[in-house]
């Protein structure tokens, strides 16, 4: 993530100016220092802003409820925590090999054939640090300098900035509410061109926690396909998938062939943030080339998250994890009708992850001044759709329901209330 230089604590939000392309890089840091051409196109990750201005508040004893990050409030259950330290006791901490520890590439294909009847060879499954490296590792491995790859706006901000430090050129596909925020065959024909590369999908998705449905999943490989691109799709939240529109479990994109790339993590579904533990399905003849750059880059992933990891696929562990997947889809059918409730349009309703994408429009207010005043005057911190994309950012707020409930409930009144205020103006 790139974060700006730290703050001192201020009483109002003060959004970023955005990069000026052909900004003056020769303002260096130091003598003899110049930097790279390529940040002009990398803009900060203003989420981790906001939430550092809502610790701010909070360090000076304000009642700040944070749905702002992408970060579940369970961490990783006792199994986990109980191998890591006979892990750390027996001195298993040594570097491992730069796919991962052999164990662990196994127990990630068996899950994707218990859980959705996809046979993996364990020798596509790659180990990485975090689903960060992962999507490097592939932008690195695939795009060539020039390269225009094919991504929706809005999207995950990292996405476009991983295409961009691999030198390509990320094209942002303008998507709303009446294709779900998703990308579509249609857009992936209207917009392919001489220098197109291939596609990064990410479903279900952030910010707008909407996926692809299957069968257009379907179309649009088989679209990309046809024109010799590549596929990658990020399935980060695929265990987070509720159900919708008659489809009734999460489908991975494997299930679509083996000349795609399917990224995960880790994170979110296992509740392991920062342990920074992802990995990568590939196709078979790509593993040689992302081992070799994964050697070089990397090295290989922790070695005691990795041994940690291998408790996940226990039969107990998954029960935990299922437990919680039904607390979030809980907090999601609370959240949903309740914003709605308190004056915030949803136009897509999330089938997945744990975020929802609101209309604040009908407030009279743009996102990012909605989500300042929200900060200031309620105590409740969320993300104007400016971190994104540029499709409609002032009228969207990403909101995470990766909280308890008795805080949704509380911060759901108090959207209340400050909608009524602006009403009352």
């Amino acid at each position: 993530m790139n974060s700006p230089s730290p703050q001192p604590s201020r009483p109002a939000l003060s959004p970023r100016p955005a990069v000026t392309p052909g900004a003056d890089l020769e303002a260096a840091p130091g003598p003899g220092f110049r930097l790279a051409r390529r940040l002009q196109s990398i803009r900060p990750f203003e989420v981790m802003e906001i939430v550092k201005q809502a610790q701010a508040r909070i360090a000076e004893g304000r009642p700040v409820i944070q749905l702002s990050i992408g970060e579940p409030d369970f961490t990783a259950p006792e199994p986990v925590l109980d191998r890591l330290a006979a892990c750390v006791r027996d001195g298993r901490t040594g570097y491992t090999q730069a796919m991962g520890i052999p164990r662990l590439r196994e127990a990630i294909a068996g899950h994707y054939a218990s859980r959705y009847g996809v046979n993996v060879d364990p020798a596509r499954v790659m180990v990485t640090a975090g689903a960060s490296a992962a999507l490097t590792l592939a932008c690195l491995a695939l795009i060539d300098h020039g390269d225009e790859v094919l991504l929706t706006d809005p999207s995950y901000p990292c996405n476009r900035h991983f295409v961009a430090a691999a030198d390509g050129m990320p094209v942002a596909i303008p998507v709303g509410p009446d294709v779900r925020f998703q990308m579509t065959e249609a857009a992936i024909e209207s917009h392919w061109g001489p220098r197109v590369r291939g596609t990064l999908l990410a479903t279900p998705a952030n910010p707008t926690g909407t996926s692809i449905p299957f069968d257009e999943l379907g179309r649009i490989v088989e679209a990309v396909r046809s024109r010799a691109g590549f596929t990658i799709v990020d399935e980060i939240y695929l265990d987070l998938f509720y159900g919708w529109n008659g489809q009734a479990r999460a489908r991975t994109a494997l299930e679509l062939g083996d000349d795609l790339i399917v990224s995960n993590s880790f994170s979110k579904y296992f509740n392991m943030t920062g342990w920074r533990l992802g990995w990568l399905v590939l196709p078979p003849a790509l593993v040689p080339g992302f081992e070799k750059l994964a050697q070089n880059l990397f090295i290989c992933p922790s070695a005691l998250a990795q041994q940690a990891a291998l408790a996940c696929f226990e039969p107990a562990t998954l029960a935990i994890y299922d437990e919680r997947k039904a607390s979030f889809r809980e907090r999601r059918d609370f959240l949903v009708p309740a914003l709605q409730a308190a004056g915030l349009a949803v136009p897509a309703v999330p089938d997945g992850a744990f975020y929802v994408y609101a209309d604040c429009s009908a407030s009279g207010l743009d996102s990012t001044t909605y989500a300042r005043e929200l900060l200031l005057q309620a105590d409740v911190s969320l993300v104007p759709g400016t971190d994104f994309g540029q499709a409609d950012p002032d009228r969207y707020l990403r909101i995470s329901y990766a909280t308890a409930m008795d805080q949704l409930v509380e911060a759901v009144a108090r959207i209340g209330r400050f909608n009524a205020s602006l009403n009352s103006r």
